[in-house]
């Protein structure tokens, strides 16, 4: 196994034991790229969407919240194009019987030569110390370059073959790069076909009178046929925002790496509603401000990357991903769409009720362009968990597993320990819990040696352990040991609160977006 597949062996693995993500159905042999947030993975998930929500709908004035129901009527999705052209682009191989996205195949190769490009670069960093440019570099050597060449011609050819729907080329794009099943070798491939995504299901009393619907594929739609109630209801004036969080659902082709691709997951999306001819700068602007949220956590601004699209969505002028360096490399984390004004458009059109926007200024009504941001809940949730989890080799030569979480997005605050389960030391630290427990979520841990207790909350990435000891009956103080420098402070019991506050309020972290 690799050293990425290694690594993502340990996420998944660390993630089930220590309760956060588990195999849904799991005692009926599960059920196939579906699983269930444990009791710490749903703190940390509620985390990172409250992070979200603050920073796009609390922070902004001209941005507010929806929750649109997932059933919604089914001309919704023949009008937003779903049902004719939400495809992915289908191959299986002819010797293994295993099924995959073309595209994600033809990605998956490029990725191996990024992982050529990034050896070089190591390579360099080695030989030229603190003098190394790595733009330079990157953009003037010769080997470099060359690898860089291929990877745009081959997803710029990839691109247009999508565009164009010529299924053909992509398929004859795949044997010129002698692409093999990536588990038996073999490539001996099927023609490439097209594979619609929507799930489907029935509404009604009887089979017989039921109505066709579809489960959601997105949550943007909910937000566009609501568009005018908003403004209406809410005197919103352009520009403005609706935002959401919600599941989604999509029949993959083929759904794995994990969380990272589900048929049921949680989207968290804007829609912000602008001027016709102002959608570049606004463009602009979204990319920028999601890139300063997302670098807010501290997870290492090399992690992080733009990827302008050359194959565009039918509805967009503009788009580009946020990807982020997952264990499997970099992949989309979260995309800025310029959706024109496609979408209010095909709801005027299919319902007949008119969805326009009258600006007072210039007196006159149009359909406003929109720009979407959107990031998926669980993608972010993969990032932050796999990002933080770290092996260390202490000074004594024996090592700990550490999670090192955001503090603001860790599932559990503080742990508070009592020294020995006796002389008074567990009721000081339940009167501590109790008093904690309004501002944060603590909790109480009291079994085996204090050491294997400290181990146990690194692993659980809680940022603070408290230590309740028979000094502490006397002074009033505890003994509070930092997760990620494992320093430890005597402190008084009354100056917690503001301690812990310092670390994980989100004010503090928000305010870096700035």
């Amino acid at each position: 196994m690799t050293n990425q597949g290694e690594s993502f062996k340990k996420v998944i693995s660390h993630a089930k034991e220590y309760g956060f993500v588990f195999q849904s159905s799991e005692i009926y042999d599960g059920l196939s790229a579906i699983y269930d947030y444990a009791q710490n993975g749903v703190e940390l998930k509620k985390n990172i969407r409250e992070y979200w929500w603050k920073a796009m709908v609390q922070m902004n004035e001209n941005i507010v919240g929806l929750d649109a129901a997932i059933f919604m009527h089914p001309t919704t999705w023949k009008a937003s194009g779903h049902v004719d052209a939400f495809n992915d682009p289908l191959i299986d191989n002819k010797d293994s019987k295993k099924r995959y996205r073309a595209d994600v195949l033809v990605e998956d190769y490029c990725a191996k030569i990024e992982g050529k490009i990034e050896k070089e670069v190591k390579k360099a960093e080695k030989r030229f110390g603190d003098s190394f440019d790595k733009s330079e570099f990157i953009s003037t050597n010769g080997r470099v370059v060359g690898y860089q060449t291929k990877i745009n011609s081959i997803l710029s050819r990839l691109a247009k073959s999508l565009e164009n729907e010529d299924l053909a080329d992509v398929k004859a794009l795949i044997e010129e790069l002698e692409i093999a099943d990536p588990l038996t070798g073999s490539k001996n491939w099927t023609d490439v076909k097209q594979f619609n995504l929507m799930f489907g299901t029935k509404l009604g009393a009887s089979a017989e009178s039921a109505m066709d619907l579809y489960l959601r594929p997105e949550t943007a739609q909910g937000i566009f046929v609501n568009f005018l109630n908003v403004q209406k209801s809410g005197r919103m004036k352009i520009p403005f925002g609706i935002a959401q969080t919600g599941k989604a659902f999509r029949n993959e082709i083929v759904a794995r790496q994990f969380i990272f691709r589900m048929r049921e997951f949680e989207q968290m999306e804007m829609q912000y509603f602008i001027k016709p001819g102002t959608q570049k700068q606004w463009y602009e602007h979204w990319k920028e401000a999601r890139m300063k949220w997302h670098l807010s956590l501290g997870m290492g601004a090399d992690n992080y990357r733009f990827h302008d699209h050359e194959k565009l969505a039918h509805y967009a002028d503009a788009a580009s991903d946020i990807e982020f360096k997952f264990p499997f490399g970099f992949k989309e984390l979260e995309g800025i769409h310029s959706r024109t004004d496609f979408d209010l458009s095909q709801h005027e059109k299919h319902s007949g009720k008119k969805l326009q926007y009258f600006d007072h200024e210039e007196n006159k009504n149009y359909t406003p362009y929109v720009l979407e941001t959107s990031i998926g809940l669980d993608r972010m949730f993969l990032a932050v968990f796999s990002n933080a989890l770290t092996e260390e080799t202490l000074e004594n030569n024996t090592t700990r597993t550490v999670l090192k979480l955001p503090a603001v997005l860790a599932p559990i605050k503080a742990a508070i320990l009592p020294l020995v389960k006796k002389d008074g030391l567990p009721e000081v630290a339940k009167t501590i819990l109790a008093d904690l427990q309004w501002d944060f979520n603590v909790v109480y841990d009291e079994k085996d040696a204090v050491g294997r207790r400290y181990r146990r909350q690194d692993a659980l990435g809680t940022p603070f352990c408290i230590t309740v000891d028979h000094d502490s009956l006397e002074d009033h103080c505890v003994t509070i040991r930092h997760r990620d420098s494992m320093e430890q402070q005597r402190v008084k019991i009354d100056d917690l609160k503001t301690i812990i506050e310092n670390e994980v309020a989100m004010k503090h972290w928000l305010k870096k977006i700035n």
